[in-house]
């Protein structure tokens, strides 16, 4: 009978420390809205790296909504030069294995912007560049700040912003407002 009670104690509060250290269900009161968030245990220097990239891609896109080809034209100069200066040997293997898979398409797309002043043949490859520098920073998780992915709908095409509001640089002055944000990296 001792051995009953016991035991009976001995359950009884075997399950009530169960009960009290039990995990509590983490997802209560949550949303599934899905959303992007960019932090990582990116090195410094590459971070550095990633956002002049980022400035000088911004350079292109808002001399594209000018419709200035000559000023795109050399800011795309100045982003291969800032490319060809991210720091790989601070990227760990994962990070490396995202910049190699991308870097090459970039360099090739913002040359093609840099080998000519005509705005219309920048914008053919302005596509390719805004999708592999997305990628890029998406997949190092390197922005400092807001990155809105946009997209238009007349040229089927993306680009990147630093801010929400909508400048096409696809149509430029034409349909400066044509467009909207499809994703944002924050």
């Amino acid at each position: 009978m001792k051995k009953s009670i016991f035991l009976g104690l001995l359950l009884s509060l075997s399950l009530g420390i169960l009960a009290q250290t039990k995990t509590p269900d983490t997802h209560t009161g949550h949303d599934m809205k899905m959303e992007t968030s960019t932090k990582s245990s990116l090195d410094s220097e590459v971070q550095t790296g990633v956002n002049k990239l980022l400035v000088n891609y911004y350079a292109v896109k808002n001399a594209l909504i000018a419709d200035d080809g000559k000023t795109a034209n050399a800011q795309a100069g100045e982003l291969v030069k800032t490319l060809a200066n991210v720091p790989m040997k601070k990227m760990n293997e994962d990070q490396h294995n995202v910049f190699m898979s991308l870097s090459d398409k970039i360099k090739t797309d913002a040359e093609q912007i840099s080998k000519n002043t005509d705005v219309k043949k920048q914008r053919d490859y302005f596509n390719d560049l805004s999708n592999n520098v997305f990628a890029l920073v998406k997949g190092l998780k390197a922005n400092e700040n807001p990155v809105y992915q946009q997209y238009c709908p007349m040229k089927k095409a993306y680009w990147l912003s630093d801010n929400a509001a909508v400048k096409n640089p696809y149509y430029g002055k034409v349909m400066l407002t044509c467009g909207k944000v499809t994703e944002t990296l924050k």
